[in-house]
């Protein structure tokens, strides 16, 4: 489908690059508003880039209602942030006991990305590539990406190798989800990476600590933001789940399920008995609306 070419460079000294999110410097400091596309730039030009159809387990999440910084299992969030990185072109990445990159080999790498939106944060909603795009395609054009073109991407590489769930926004062209759902499955049948102790759907899981949460339990990224921003609302540092449906419905995420087109909430697909939680869908028949 049409997306937007923007040719540059990938720089990680000084950020936080996780396994979803990375800074992108386009060779054209105006390319993005050639485009029409409303990304918030830092003052050498930098974009922060949310790589469209995926979403790696949490490394340093602000929980809303002063629920301060939490993260998933670091083994498996960390994978998923050297996968991408590696994936990009980066040999050597050494970073602080906060994970801020402070030195990368090499220092930078070229490559270029797709899109056509940012989301409400001023992140350009992109599939991401390493080098050059092949032929002799400018910078800024509108190009047509295919299921093939894709699997050259950091998106559908940590698919791939299952280190990172799939998680999709109604914007992005059908076919090419299909072709990440359909990574993400046969990386689940596999048992890579988070699939392989993954407890978001069967059975679910019970809820037990709030260290259980962080160190122990693998689950859906966006159902442990859901949760851990719930959780800030108790100050006494419990883990009840008492009001945890009611507190999804609040949450008003919109979305439909694929095949069926079924328009609902993710209220309604997450069943809370006490302290047992589990997604009743998988993560790939869920197409969230862009907010």
């Amino acid at each position: 489908m049409t997306l937007t070419l923007i040719k540059g460079t990938f720089r990680i000294v000084g950020a936080s690059p996780d396994g979803d999110s990375v800074r992108f410097y386009p060779d054209d400091p105006g390319a993005f508003q050639t485009a029409g596309i409303r990304v918030r730039l830092n003052s050498k030009g930098g974009a922060q880039l949310r790589l469209d159809g995926i979403d790696a387990l949490e490394t340093h999440y602000q929980a809303q209602n002063h629920g301060g910084q939490w993260r998933q299992p670091a083994e498996l969030g960390q994978a998923a942030a050297a996968g991408l990185l590696s994936h990009l072109g980066f040999k050597k990445v050494t970073r602080d006991a906060d994970g801020t990159v402070t030195a990368a080999t090499p220092a930078q790498v070229p490559g270029h990305i797709m899109t056509r939106f940012a989301d409400k944060y001023g992140r350009a909603v992109a599939i991401a590539f390493p080098g050059q795009r092949p032929g002799r395609t400018r910078d800024g054009a509108d190009v047509h990406l295919d299921p093939k073109g894709l699997r050259a991407s950091a998106n559908y590489a940590l698919l791939r190798d299952g280190l990172v769930y799939p998680t999709f926004y109604s914007k992005l062209y059908l076919d090419l989800r299909q072709a990440m759902s359909d990574a993400a499955v046969t990386a689940r049948d596999a048992g890579k990476g988070v699939w392989a102790d993954d407890v978001t759907t069967g059975a679910g899981f019970r809820l037990k600590s709030r260290t259980q949460l962080r160190d122990e339990l693998v689950i859906l990224p966006k159902l442990f933001r859901r949760l851990v921003d719930y959780l800030g609302l108790d100050e006494t540092g419990g883990v009840s789940l008492t009001g945890f449906a009611h507190y999804l419905d609040t949450r008003d995420d919109r979305l439909f399920t694929v095949p069926a087109g079924h328009a609902t909430e993710l209220a309604t697909l997450v069943e809370v008995k006490r302290q047992n939680v589990r997604l009743t869908v998988e993560p790939e028949q869920i197409v969230f609306n862009e907010g």
